[in-house]
């Protein structure tokens, strides 16, 4: 099978699925006079392009996908993401929807035949950014690049959407914007912000890695993005890498890894909140190690060390470079990496401005457990069973019930399948099917009124036409009839 082939036998597929169907939600007016979006969703990258096939598999088809990136740049996959392939293994469907010929296989074998599938270790970043492109094209997406969202307003039953191409309003918005999205970079305090961005930059930042030829360069911290950054800087020619960690161990199982499953993406919403903190707290506890690949990465190169149970007190600017205070000793180097993650913090979030403080967190609706206290997952927003805002006191917001945060914020909430590959078909399936009950309550009185009009007389043909025997239009006790 050829690319042209592949592109053939998707659209036979949804052909046969007979879809999309038609769209079904009513028209809405903008006060602008002009219609109305039924879903707005706020990022083109992988969330996002599953979110917004979702929908319109279900019939939701007056949507649009904004994203601030050019075309070819959404999500990390291409920037941010310095590993070589994806961590997850090859074999994941990626955004299939339960079709076979949207998996991720189906379009590399296509393209560079089964033999090198077979022989495929794990997917490359640069693949996975161009399946991700095509399936925009091969499902005709309605996405617009270059965007960027500033502001969301509450405007009666829609949202006013400030954008840098203009307001746009809709009856819904999708918030598909990463780890980033959930709140923005964690900086610890002990890291002197003036080292930006001549003698510092955060993994979550773009980096010109050229710039550290022939430099010592720190990294603070060792998770996955650190050792990722350090391999990087050393294909780069930088000097020496230096990785200072707190641990005197790294973690050594992902348990995120035995949280893939059904039962996880779709049970984890329907437990009680105590329970799903209990859950939260032991993944949260446990950490992640830095995938083999990567560490094996880094050992190719003799300027690499690693220091385990060195926590850095203090990072700050010196006459010539950057000076860490540790524990016993101090350190120096050129340049410093930070690779300490992401913060979930929706008030740090700017098109969030008008709606933050009315949104319940996780230390709102379910205080923690004693000893089970962890203030980085209090502030966690508390969702929604289809990845929707909730108030913090009732009624005072409703409009909240709109926004669906379908990025890392909701992962207390859901589960880990609003930012990771495996779940991530799952996830639009339980964000597009509540969308759409929303939408049905919103319009039933619209779709009833189709509904009672809709006079298509089965038997009109046959002997058995009768006229007077066409239903009644409206509810039960009704006197108008239909035709």
């Amino acid at each position: 099978m050829t690319a042209t082939t592949h592109d053939e036998s998707v659209a036979h597929d949804l052909a046969l699925l007979g879809l999309p169907p038609r769209p079904w939600p009513a028209t809405t007016t903008g006060p602008d006079g002009q219609p109305a979006l039924d879903v707005l969703v706020v990022g083109a990258g992988m969330c996002g392009t599953a979110a917004a096939a979702a929908l319109i598999f279900k019939g939701v088809r007056n949507i649009a996908l904004l994203d601030a990136a050019p075309q070819g740049q959404e999500g990390p996959w291409v920037t941010t993401a310095r590993m070589a392939t994806l961590r997850s293994p090859k074999h994941l469907p990626g955004i299939a929807l339960g079709i076979p010929s949207l998996t991720f296989r189906a379009w590399y074998t296509a393209r560079r035949g089964e033999a090198e599938w077979q022989a495929l270790y794990k997917i490359a970043n640069a693949d996975w950014q161009h399946y991700l492109a095509w399936l925009q094209r091969v499902l005709a997406l309605p996405v617009r690049h270059g965007i960027a969202v500033t502001r969301i307003r509450p405007c009666g039953e829609l949202f006013a959407v400030e954008t840098s191409g203009g307001t746009l309003h809709a009856r819904h918005v999708v918030l598909a914007t990463g780890r980033a999205g959930a709140g923005g970079l964690l900086v610890p305090d002990f890291v002197d912000p003036t080292l930006w961005p001549d003698r510092a930059a955060h993994t979550g930042e773009a980096i010109d890695f050229t710039r550290l030829a022939g430099r010592r360069v720190a990294v603070l911290g060792a998770n996955a993005s650190a050792f990722d950054a350090a391999a990087v800087a050393l294909e780069s020619g930088a000097a020496a890498v230096d990785m200072f960690c707190r641990r005197a161990e790294l973690p050594q199982v992902n348990k995120s890894r035995g949280a893939t499953n059904p039962g996880y993406f779709e049970g984890w919403s329907g437990l009680p909140p105590a329970e799903r903190w209990r859950l939260m707290v032991y993944l949260h506890d446990e950490r992640s190690p830095p995938p083999h690949e990567s560490v094996h990465r880094v050992l190719k190169h003799p300027g690499f060390r690693l220091h385990r149970a060195s926590p850095v007190l203090a990072a700050r600017p010196t006459a010539d470079g950057v000076a860490l205070d540790l524990s016993s000793c101090a350190a120096t180097a050129d340049f410093l990496v930070v690779a300490t993650g992401f913060t979930v913090d929706l008030a740090r979030r700017p098109e969030l401005a008008d709606l933050a403080a009315h949104i319940a967190l996780w230390r709102d609706a379910c205080p923690p457990p004693p000893g089970l206290d962890r203030p980085e997952l209090a502030a966690y927003p508390f969702l929604g069973d289809g990845f929707e805002l909730t108030d913090r006191e009732p009624g005072t917001c409703p409009a909240l019930s709109r926004v669906h945060l379908f990025n890392h914020a909701a992962y207390g909430s859901m589960g880990p399948i609003a930012s990771d590959i495996p779940g991530v078909s799952a996830a639009a399936g339980l964000l597009s099917t509540a969308i759409v009950r929303a939408l049905f309550r919103a319009d039933r009185a619209a779709l009833q009124a189709q509904l009672e009009a809709f006079a298509e007389s089965e038997l009109e043909s046959t002997p058995f036409f009768a006229p007077a025997a066409l239903p009644r239009r409206g509810c039960p006790g009704g006197a108008e009839r239909t035709g």
